[in-house]
C-alpha cells in the first residue's frame, strides 16, 4: 500500500498547487500562461496515470510532457508575455516541476530498458531545472534554479537506486530459489538411488531363487513394481519442480563443488536422507550445545510418508532452530512439534525469547518458503502470543505428481 499512499498524496499535493498557482495568477487563460496551463495539466494528467502506465509507456508519457515543457520554455525564453499582466508571464509556478519530479522518480525506477528509457530522465532534469530561468536570469531565478538542480538530483539518485535495490533483491530470490531446487533434486536424487538399488537387489534374489522356490518370484516382482514406481513417481516431480516458468527445465549450477550439481572428482555431490529419526538428533544436538533448551513432541507414523515431505520437515526445523541461536534473545526454551495428520504433517517451533525487531523475512525464510511451497506446502512465521518467535509449516503427505501412465 506503500505507493499507492504516495502516490495518492502526491496528486493531492499536486492538485493543491494547481489552484494555488491559477489564483495567484502564476497560470492564466490567456497567451503563454494558458500554454503553462496546459503544460501543467498535462503533467498531472501524467502523474495521474503513472500506476497504470506500463514499462514502456511510462517513458513515452513522461517524454512528452517534457517535451512540451521544454516548448513552453523555449518560447518564453524567445521573447515577452502577451497576458494583460507583464509579471504573470515570468512566472513559472511550482505545480509542473512537482509533477515533472514524480515522472523523474518513476522512470528510472519503473521504465523498460530502451532508449527512450536512458534519454528521457537527464531531459527531465534540464526541464525542471530551466523553467526558473526561462524568462530572465535573475537572483531569485538563479537560486530557485539551484534549489530544483538539487532536489532533481537527489531524485533521480533516488530512483536509480531504488531500481539497484530491486534488480539486487530478485538476484537474491532467484538464487534462493535455483539453491532450494538444487538440494531438492538432490535429496530425490539419493532416494531414487536408494530404490533403484533396492531394485536390482530384488531382481537378483529372484533369479536366484526362480528355480528352487518359484512361488516367491511373484511376491518380489511386486515388491520391485512398487519400489520402480515410487521412484519414477519421485524423479518427475523433482523434474517438474526444476521447471522455469516458461517450461524450460533448469539447470542447476551452483548448488555443487563445481557448478553442476557434482563434486571435484566428477561425482553426483549426495547428502544424507533426513527423516524424523533426524529430526530427533537435531533437537537433541541443540540442547546439547548449550544456552536453550529444546523439546521435541511427535505425534503419528510417519513411515510411509515421501521423502520429499520428510526432508521438507528436518529442513524446517533446522531453520528455525538456526533462527532461535541466532536471534532470540533471552530464550530459554524451544518447542518443537510434528504432528501427522490423515491427510499432511504439521512442524511447529516457537521459543520464549524476548520479542524481536525485524524489518521482515531474512533470505533464509524466503528459501524455506520456496522449499516448502514446492510440495504444495505452506509456512507461517512472526510473534507468538507470549512475545517468543514462532514458525508453523503445513506439508501434504502426499504431494501431487503427474499419473504414471503418463510415462508409458
Amino acid at each position: 500500500m506503500a505507493p499507492w499512499i504516495a502516490w495518492s498524496a502526491w496528486l493531492a499535493v499536486l492538485c493543491a498547487a494547481l489552484l494555488a498557482d491559477y489564483w495567484g495568477g502564476l497560470l492564466g487563460g490567456q497567451g503563454l500562461d494558458f500554454a503553462k496551463l496546459c503544460c501543467a495539466l498535462l503533467a498531472v494528467a501524467s502523474v495521474a496515470a503513472s500506476p497504470w502506465l506500463g514499462a514502456k509507456a511510462l517513458p513515452m508519457v513522461a517524454g512528452l510532457a517534457v517535451v512540451a515543457s521544454l516548448a513552453v520554455s523555449v518560447v518564453l525564453r524567445a521573447g515577452p508575455g502577451t497576458a494583460p499582466d507583464p509579471l504573470a508571464s515570468k512566472a513559472y509556478g511550482f505545480t509542473e516541476p512537482a509533477a515533472l519530479l514524480w515522472l523523474l522518480l518513476l522512470v528510472p525506477l519503473r521504465g523498460r530498458r530502451s532508449w527512450v528509457a536512458w534519454a528521457v530522465p537527464p531531459v527531465l532534469w534540464v526541464a525542471i531545472v530551466l523553467r526558473p530561468i526561462a524568462v530572465e536570469v535573475v537572483d531569485i531565478s538563479v537560486i530557485t534554479a539551484l534549489f530544483f538542480a538539487v532536489v532533481s538530483t537527489a531524485v533521480l539518485s533516488a530512483g536509480v537506486t531504488w531500481r539497484l535495490v530491486r534488480a539486487d533483491r530478485r538476484r537474491r530470490a532467484a538464487t534462493l530459489r535455483l539453491e532450494q531446487r538444487t538440494e531438492f533434486a538432490r535429496d530425490l536424487h539419493d532416494f531414487v538411488a536408494h530404490h533403484v538399488t533396492g531394485i536390482v537387489v530384488q531382481a537378483q534374489g529372484a533369479l536366484a531363487i526362480a528355480e528352487r522356490r518359484p512361488e516367491l518370484v511373484r511376491p518380489a516382482l511386486e515388491r520391485i513394481e512398487q519400489a520402480g514406481t515410487e521412484a519414477l513417481s519421485s524423479m518427475r516431480l523433482m523434474v517438474g519442480m526444476l521447471r522455469d516458468a516458461d517450461g524450460q527445465e533448469g539447470t542447476p549450477k551452483n548448488g555443487g563443488g563445481n557448478g553442476d550439481g557434482k563434486d571435484s572428482a566428477g561425482q553426483p555431490a549426495l547428502t544424507p536422507l533426513a527423516g524424523i529419526a533426524e529430526v530427533r538428533s537435531l533437537v537433541e544436538g541443540f540442547s546439547a550445545i548449550g544456552g536453550a533448551r529444546a523439546r521435541l513432541d511427535v505425534e503419528g507414523t510417519f513411515d510411509d510418508l515421501p521423502v520429499e515431505v520428510t526432508t521438507t520437515v528436518h529442513r524446517v526445523v533446522m531453520e528455525a532452530l538456526t533462527n532461535v541461536r541466532k536471534h532470540a534473545r533471552g530464550c530459554t526454551e524451544v518447542r518443537v512439534a510434528v504432528v501427522r495428520t490423515g491427510d499432511g504433517v504439521t512442524v511447529r517451533v516457537g521459543d520464549d525469547g524476548r520479542p524481536r525487531h525485524t524489518t521482515g523475512a531474512g533470505y533464509g525464510l524466503r528459501g524455506l518458503a520456496e522449499r516448502v511451497s514446492m510440495i504444495g506446502g505452506r509456512i507461517e512465521a512472526g510473534q507468538g502470543a507470549d512475545g517468543g518467535w514462532g514458525l508453523e509449516a503445513t506439508l501434504p503427505a502426499a504431494p501431487a505428481a503427474a499419473p504414471i501412465g503418463a510415462a508409458r
